[in-house]
């Protein structure tokens, strides 16, 4: 215990002569967890849209109108046997097992809720409600089971198709997905480049000091003592770092996502400043590990002691 104030010391006096390499490995932490966090950020994101989205997953029943492919509808517009089978299928048939909630949505209703953020367009002024499809819409009890709904309504009388959501979110959630690999390659070639830092940085202040070194090892310090400061060194400039990268992510966590996206996309869960807390203790564990590390077999094969 006695040996701990006067590495720090050792530790600070180098830090203060090395200024200009110290400042480039905070930086470089800083961007680099920084490129973590964002990706973590991200994918975190994601999950709380997967989660958002499958709690108001719908399958959608379209039925039939005079205007049907005959293909799929070849008795015309849905008649109301048809309609009553499709209601009976959902209250207690074959489907209700699967079913949470369900409603019917009306052709007047349909156009009403096309129309609506639309009413400056010409397509939708010149529509009517028999251009739009009477349709139902079904809350699964679990949404991972639509392909199961979806497969018993396909073909049944009075039903033109059969639709959800999942495919549209897929597609969304596979370029989220795409861009968080992006940014962990990203963040993956800056840590590579903060370990090579941090080696050049330790080796760098271990040549400066070999004269002290050499005395030490004369009065007969221990590896420990001689080599614990430069591993100091480098933990404390990457906690530095990681601590600007946490700082980041809660910016991009809370005035991004959390207030400005918000306003430009309506209708999706988006995650907030709070969230980020969750992956701060990550990052500095990462810097720690990663400085502690490379410092220590930095100093293990430069430092002879």
């Amino acid at each position: 215990m006695s040996q701990l104030p006067y590495m720090l010391r050792e530790t600070a006096g180098s830090l203060r002569k090395n200024v200009a390499m110290v400042a480039s490995l905070v930086l470089v932490t800083f961007i680099s967890l920084s490129f973590v966090g964002a990706a973590a950020l991200m994918q975190l994101q994601v999950n709380h849209m997967t989660d958002d989205f499958h709690d108001r997953l719908e399958v959608s029943l379209f039925l039939c109108t005079e205007e049907s492919a005959e293909a799929n509808c070849p008795t015309g517009a849905v008649t109301d046997e048809q309609r009553e089978t499709v209601e009976e299928m959902l209250e207690d048939g074959a489907a209700s097992q699967y079913v949470d909630t369900w409603r019917y949505e009306s052709q007047e209703e349909a156009l009403e809720s096309f129309v609506e953020g639309r009413e400056e367009s010409v397509r939708a002024a010149a529509l009517t409600p028999e251009d739009m499809p009477e349709s139902y819409r079904i809350n699964l009890l679990d949404a991972e089971e639509h392909p199961i709904v979806s497969e018993l309504f396909a073909g049944v009388p009075g039903v033109e198709n059969v639709a959800d959501q999942q495919e549209v979110l897929d597609q969304i959630f596979g370029i989220l997905n795409g861009l968080t690999v992006v940014a962990l390659i990203i963040a993956a070639v800056m840590i590579l480049c903060t370990i090579l830092l941090i080696s050049t940085t330790i080796r760098l202040s271990a040549f400066s000091r070999r004269r002290e070194t050499s005395i030490m090892r004369m009065v007969g310090a221990s590896k420990s003592m001689i080599r614990t400061p430069f591993v100091f060194e480098g933990v404390i400039a990457a906690i530095f770092g990681a601590l600007l990268a946490c700082a980041a992510t809660w910016v991009i966590a809370e005035f991004l996502l959390g207030q400005w996206l918000p306003t430009q996309v309506t209708g999706v869960l988006f995650i907030t400043g709070l969230d980020s807390f969750v992956l701060m203790p990550g990052l500095l564990l990462i810097a720690v590990a990663l400085a502690g590390l490379s410092s220590w077999l930095t100093v293990r094969r430069y430092l002879r002691v």
